[in-house]
């Protein structure tokens, strides 16, 4: 996993883990040289970081969801299988037409606090790269974001593919930007050469199973 994120973090990089679970992605990017905002509202997950990383002077760690706007959202919970809990009822919908979610409940639900993308770059930094993984909610994330970012990667999944070619629709209102694939946690790029936006919006469509994590990256002039 290190040597998949070299390419796009250097030592003294700020990144950003949005939707940071039990902070896979963490130990890499530390070893990297990179510091680090973890944001998770699972208070159970946000538990488990804090017993990781709550000495690490590299990494802070924000119990809080990102959105669109600051406020409040419901986090729909799946105790049984909290990695897919959600804040997207729209998301719920659209993977319970999926035989692999066929037995996956949202058992419990807990009203979380709301900041932007941008509120969050206001008090620790633009990250050089950024990760959302947050089930569904991906562009609400993007839309409380108004510059580009450098690079960051987001979710895609065969139910609910749509929500990824919005990501990168909102992506090309911010920024100039060529893209990628990396299958499942592969952690290897699917293509040697970055695609142009009109042809990573094809190859998404084209994709009936497995998810993986659509990688952006603005283009060098």
């Amino acid at each position: 996993m290190r040597n998949f994120y070299r390419q796009f973090i250097s030592p003294g990089d700020l990144c950003f883990d949005i939707g940071a679970h039990v902070g896979n992605r963490l130990k890499a990017w530390q070893a990297l040289g990179a510091r680090s905002v973890a944001v998770e509202p699972q208070p159970l997950l946000m538990q488990t970081l804090r017993s990781r990383y709550a000495s690490a002077e590299d990494i802070d760690l924000v119990a809080q969801a990102i959105g669109a706007q600051p406020g409040e959202a419901t986090l729909h919970i799946s105790t049984q299988t909290p990695t897919v809990t959600t804040m997207s009822q729209e998301w719920i919908t659209q993977v319970k037409q999926d035989t692999s979610f066929e037995r996956v409940k949202w058992d419990r639900q807990l009203v979380v606090p709301v900041i932007t993308l941008d509120q969050l770059i206001a008090e620790k930094g633009e990250p050089v790269f950024c990760k959302i993984d947050v089930e569904g909610f991906e562009l609400q994330v993007l839309r409380g974001l108004s510059r580009p970012l450098r690079s960051l990667s987001f979710e895609y999944i065969p139910a609910a593919i749509s929500m990824a070619i919005d990501c990168i629709d909102r992506l090309e209102e911010l920024g100039d930007y060529e893209y990628n694939l990396a299958p499942g946690e592969s952690h290897r790029l699917r293509y040697d050469q970055w695609l142009a936006v009109d042809d990573m919006r094809q190859q998404l469509k084209n994709i009936s199973q497995g998810s993986g994590d659509v990688y952006a990256r603005l283009r060098t002039r």
